[in-house]
């Protein structure tokens, strides 16, 4: 199935999607991107679909070609305070608010989302497989956070976060039970 490239065309709309919700540990990490109308990059699809190394290739191209992008993220500590759903709405906020063009529209990837102050917006199930700028912000959400995790693994290199980015695979959850939570663990 061919992606659309917004969900509607009236408005300047900007796609937004999160990453790292079901992990053990770490951020979460939301993503806004703002694609031309008549945007199309070969390959871009939901980030779940695609392999790191072709999210890899993706991401320099969609940081490079969109009208406006942005990532940010909410931390552990945060998330233990507020929730991760919560969180999750809190990360595409703070995205949205960093894009250097404001967008009028905003097509959220799920089925639920706290309203943005004065921007309507849609929620759409699967939206990262159905739209090419919520597609855009779902990689750019998975290659920060993953990025951001890699890091992390060097200083703590027991949970093997470099290869399981903080989800809670069996090796990771034997990993807690082993050497207790880091300071990066979710409570």
């Amino acid at each position: 199935m061919k992606l659309l490239c917004t969900y509607q065309q009236e408005f300047i709309e900007a796609g937004c999607d999160e990453a790292g919700r079901g992990c053990l540990a770490g951020p979460v990490m939301a993503a806004a991107v703002i694609l031309l109308k008549d945007f199309y990059l070969q390959g871009l699809n939901d980030s779940k679909k695609l392999t790191h190394k072709q999210r890899e290739h993706l991401r320099p191209i969609i940081e490079a070609e969109a009208i406006a992008w942005a990532v940010a993220a909410v931390d552990h500590t945060e998330i233990d305070q507020i929730n991760i759903l919560n969180a999750s709405f809190l990360a595409m906020h703070r995205a949205i608010e960093q894009l250097k063009v404001r967008p009028s529209y905003l097509a959220i990837d799920g089925n639920r989302f706290k309203p943005y102050p004065q921007i309507k917006h849609s929620c759409i199930v699967k939206g990262d497989g159905k739209y090419l700028n919520i597609a855009a912000a779902s990689i750019l959400a998975k290659t920060h956070r993953d990025e951001y995790m890699a890091n992390l693994h060097q200083d703590f290199p027991a949970y093997n976060w470099q290869q399981n980015k903080g989800y809670p695979t069996i090796a990771h959850r034997k990993a807690v039970i082993s050497n207790g939570l880091s300071p990066f663990h979710r409570k």
